[in-house]
């Protein structure tokens, strides 16, 4: 695990070698254990080192045969030694015993095709010093970041877009026109940032750059195939095993490998399979306020299954303290609270092992999040002619609210692209833009409402279905989950917070062996109106605890709310969020209310107040006067 920077600039008005080490030295923290550089009159290659696999060899930049290619990687490749042997048997000659170098020789044997053989998480850059290429590509998932900024001739790329920052041509300024977006999904859901000009390398992509042409090219994208004729044991053992020889290959270092545990079945399921292989230690993490803490239960289940569970709990002051730390190695906006805890989990991790086991991804690939269970709903009212589900949704809107069947006539008016609730996770698209300043509003709206954003990412989804008819909602909205909500929030915060203690993060349910079998779960088997992860739920039977396999979905929480309605956090909310900062950009008297709602209880608006707080604490680490950013 590493991190990486560069740039493709032709200019003398600078030091391009003190430039590209400042670059590397914004992301030390991704790799504490060595840096290494290659320049020449046109690129420029940065790298920290993170060792995990040939701790004395695999330095980076490396070499091919002939010193013709040049590659930087951050990530792992877990079928690094069979591709090994292919490769050698090719011809090609190894001077590592790391995973890295089969990139470098696996595509000048198969090109862009190395990438569908890989099995890993990945980013890197490689650099073909005959013809000036620059090649980049991103795993399947979206495990491991890449950001780039191109203008004009000048390319700069890095794993943090705070690496980008230090480089002389960077120009920064704030994406206004996307606040409006922020507000209403946490987060945005394409390839722009926060950053005006940055944007983020999709996940199952590459790029390519050459004489100043940028190219983006997809080359993996998710689709759901059902299979029927299965028992429901058959699939949970079919799914035990894939997930057995996950945790065997993510397992493989030559470091100490630990294991995230909370209550969930997830993450449980994880350690229970890495307890088959090793003597691993868990971590938890919780709070004082027992209702929002799952500690004890953690201890319970490491317990009942003879695992060595550590924990540690934070009280508010700590959590407070610590975002402006969060945000600024976020590198952009997100106001997930949950990201504070896995900060410090992840810290107090590190203090004992340097490479994680977690269990992030299975609610996407497997069905577990409940508003999968409102696409079971309305699938079949989707079949009623839009006109009489609008003309319907009409008059429903005139009944008292509260009135039973109200909002699910009003709802279903709309097609899943608009009503899809990830895209109002937070604010509504009109309460967005009555937050905004003018001036910013009207930027926001010339962008469109949110499920103008991300509907064609609903067509181009439903297009992988030809001859199946209409696909279910369930299907679609795991699938744009995958494509936004676990690359922009749940893979971010998790690379992000393992990234800042120095820490290893490996997602088993997230390899191309365990999703070529979840999508061939019928929907049925993923998702029912009782139960979620169903058939993953069953695979937990057979090997957890009952009450562990059927833990339903909780999430990360947080005694936030409770904390904002507390002296001194109010006052330190209401600061940020009436301050200097916010008053560029919002209607700082209607944010005032929100949290006079919340403190008073009349309405818990914590989300909401969260979002913005995130956001000017944010902003001062980019565009203040902040430490961490100097």
């Amino acid at each position: 695990m590493c991190g990486f920077v560069g740039f493709y600039d032709a200019g003398t008005d600078f030091d391009h070698a003190a430039v590209v080490k400042a670059m590397a030295d914004a992301i030390a923290h991704r790799g504490p254990d060595s840096e290494g550089f290659f320049n020449d009159e046109r690129v420029s290659l940065g790298f920290r080192r993170l060792s995990i696999i040939d701790l004395e060899g695999a330095s980076q930049p490396l070499y091919n045969e002939d010193d013709q290619l040049v590659l930087c990687f951050n990530g792992e490749i877990y079928n690094f030694q069979e591709l090994r042997a292919q490769l050698i048997e090719a011809g090609h000659v190894f001077k590592t015993h790391g995973d890295g170098e089969v990139i470098l020789h696996g595509f000048e044997e198969w090109g862009e095709g190395l990438l569908g053989r890989l099995r890993g998480m990945f980013a890197f850059v490689l650099y073909n010093r005959e013809t000036g290429r620059l090649f980049m590509a991103r795993d399947n998932f979206g495990i491991k970041p890449l950001y780039y900024f191109a203008d004009g001739d000048v390319l700069l790329f890095a794993s943090e877009t705070k690496a980008l920052l230090r480089h002389p041509h960077f120009k920064k300024a704030l994406n206004r026109k996307r606040l409006g977006h922020y507000l209403c999904i946490e987060y945005l859901p394409d390839d722009e940032t926060m950053f005006e000009g940055v944007r983020k390398v999709p996940a199952g992509h590459w790029l390519s750059w050459q004489g100043g042409a940028c190219e983006v090219v997809k080359w993996w994208e998710p689709s759901f195939c059902p299979q029927e004729g299965r028992t429901r044991a058959e699939e949970a053992g079919q799914i035990a095993a894939a997930l057995q020889e996950s945790v065997n290959a993510h397992a493989i270092a030559d470091v100490e490998v630990g294991c995230f545990l909370s209550a969930g079945v997830d993450s449980s399921l994880v350690a229970n399979e890495t307890s088959h292989i090793m003597k691993a230690k868990t971590f938890s993490i919780g709070y004082g306020e027992q209702k929002y803490s799952e500690l004890e239960a953690a201890k319970t289940f490491a317990d009942a299954m003879g695992l060595e569970n550590y924990s540690r709990g934070i009280d508010a002051e700590t959590f407070f303290a610590s975002v402006p730390a969060v945000q600024y190695h976020m590198d952009d906006p997100l106001p997930n609270p949950s990201a504070v805890p896995l900060y410090h989990l992840a810290h107090f991790a590190a203090e004992q092992v340097k490479v994680v086991l977690s269990g992030e991804g299975a609610d996407e690939l497997f069905g577990g999040y409940p508003l999968y269970q409102e696409g079971l709903d309305y699938h079949p009212y989707m079949s009623v002619p839009a006109p009489l589900r609008k003309a319907a949704g009409a008059l429903a809107s005139l009944l008292p609210e509260g009135t039973h069947g109200r909002r699910f006539l009003m709802r279903g008016a709309h097609p899943l692209e608009e009503r899809y609730r990830r895209l109002e996770y937070n604010y509504t698209y009109p309460e967005a833009l009555a937050l905004l300043k003018p001036d910013v509003a009207a930027e926001a709206e010339a962008c469109g409402a949110p499920w103008e954003a991300e509907a064609p990412l609903f067509t181009e989804v439903k297009a992988h279905y030809p001859g199946q008819g209409q696909i279910d909602e369930v299907t679609a909205m795991q699938t744009v989950d995958i494509l936004t909500w676990m690359q922009q929030d749940i893979l971010l915060k998790a690379d992000k917070m393992s990234m800042a203690a120095s820490l290893e993060l490996r997602v088993p349910f997230l390899d191309k062996e365990v999703f070529a079998l979840s999508r061939t779960l019928p929907t049925a088997d993923r998702v029912s109106k009782t139960e979620t992860k169903c058939a993953l739920r069953s695979a937990a039977a057979e090997t957890l605890p009952p009450v562990t396999a059927k833990m339903p979905k909780i999430g990360f929480i947080t005694p936030l709310a409770q904390w904002m309605r507390e002296e001194p956090y109010t006052t330190m909310v209401r600061e940020k969020i009436t301050g200097p900062v916010a008053e560029q950009f919002f209607d700082t008297a209607q944010l005032g209310r929100l949290l006079d709602q919340h403190v008073s209880g009349e309405k818990s608006n914590m989300k909401k107040i969260w979002s913005i707080y995130s956001f000017v604490v944010w902003y001062e680490q980019f565009f203040g006067d902040s430490d961490l950013a100097a």
